[in-house]
């Protein structure tokens, strides 16, 4: 495939440009000779995910025998990305993760300083900031909250604008068509997001998000369903199971988030309502608020709209602890898929600028068709990126 052939090229051609130019000064926990820069401005680099987890489950036992989670270790991204741009005129970003065998963010994307960026090629959707606008790297926990996962229709193939010239507003907007690059999701998609800051301060950070997509998929069939906020695990507690006669799947977002120092209060609300030819229409929501406190007083960069890793200031690190309650509706009418709770109690350990460890214990709360299993899970993550 030509695309493969490309992100082969432009991964060879980062490292060596990175490489051939004089090595700068820098450590294992400080910044990494990642990209380099030509005399005309153009950038040249990699990005990279590389995280191990461990997935434990207590009191999932079955009445009859047996457990209905499965213990686990492995490799849960595996993520290369190469780019070329030259800020403010372009940039080529090629992805893939080898680990899920997924193609990332792969797309050209043109700047203008008057009339904002314009980007074709395959990036995620619009609606749930968590999953859509947050990058695998910066995620305060080591899962996307319960309606997030459940919502998030992943990336397509398509055309959007992004315009960020407005004091205080985000405006993004975008027309899909043609499925992945998994050869996945044929249909069509409308989406948008916009965001607005009211305080936007080096002390204080206020974000008001709204989304919405509309998708019409080539297939007439939808499924809605979620792990439970473990993902080494094929099981799910709750699950719609197939939906036919799909006119169109609707889906809309609410987001508000506070910085304020190394404290982050962040919450969604997230709908999706399927709609049927003939069938009675199916509707799923839910929504999540979490907290996270840096112990060493780092706060989180803010750009696009969207929070980053947090860098530490310490040769020893940076400590955080978070708190997340989330919840899933997916019962509607004769569609019972399931209704779920998880609260998350997470540690996070940010040692230098390329490694983080993580712990996660989530306790489960699930009823599906008159039938409930209460796990809890303990979740660890080694990570190194760049």
């Amino acid at each position: 495939m030509w695309i493969k052939s490309a992100l082969a090229g432009a991964m060879s051609l980062a490292f060596s440009s990175a490489f051939a130019a004089e090595a700068p000064s820098y450590s294992l926990l400080g910044d990494w000779p990642v990209k380099t820069t030509t005399e005309s401005g153009v950038e040249i680099g990699l990005k990279g995910n590389l995280s191990y987890d461990y997935n434990e489950f207590g009191d999932d036992r079955l009445p009859g025998g047996g457990t209905r989670f499965a213990d686990d270790h492995a490799w849960r991204r595996q993520e290369l990305n190469a780019y070329l741009r030259k800020p403010g005129v372009f940039e080529l970003a090629l992805g893939y993760d080898f680990e899920n065998k997924v193609w990332l963010d792969n797309f050209i994307r043109l700047s203008n300083e008057r009339g904002g960026d314009l980007r074709i090629g395959q990036f995620k959707t619009a609606v749930g900031y968590e999953e859509g606008a947050v990058g695998t790297t910066s995620t305060t926990f080591l899962e996307r909250a319960l309606p997030v996962s459940t919502v998030y229709a992943g990336r397509r193939l398509g055309v959007d604008w992004t315009y960020e010239k407005l004091k205080g507003w985000y405006i993004n907007a975008a027309v899909m068509s043609g499925g992945d690059l998994q050869g996945d999701n044929d249909g069509r998609m409308l989406a948008a997001r916009v965001v607005f800051n009211p305080v936007k301060t080096d002390a204080d950070i206020v974000h008001v998000g709204l989304s919405g997509s509309n998708e019409k998929r080539n297939d007439d069939s939808a499924r809605i369903r979620v792990r439970p906020e473990a993902f080494l695990t094929p099981v799910r507690l709750v699950d719609s199971g197939a939906i036919g006669s799909v006119e169109a799947i609707n889906r809309a977002g609410l987001e508000a988030i506070w910085q304020h120092g190394p404290l982050l209060l962040q919450s969604e609300y997230l709908r999706m309502a399927v709609q049927r030819e003939g069938q009675p229409d199916f509707e799923a929501d839910g929504y999540y608020v979490s907290g996270a406190w840096v112990l060493t007083g780092e706060k989180r960069s803010y750009k696009s709209a969207a929070f980053g890793n947090v860098k530490p200031k310490h040769d020893y690190g940076a400590f955080e602890v978070a708190l997340r309650y989330s919840t899933v509706n997916i019962d509607h009418g004769l569609l019972r898929g399931g209704k779920q709770k998880d609260w998350t109690l997470g540690l996070n350990w940010y040692i230098g600028q390329h490694f983080k460890l993580q712990a996660n214990y989530v306790l489960v709360d699930s009823e599906r068709r008159g039938v409930g299993l209460d796990p809890n899970i303990t979740e660890l993550r080694m990570q190194v990126y760049f």
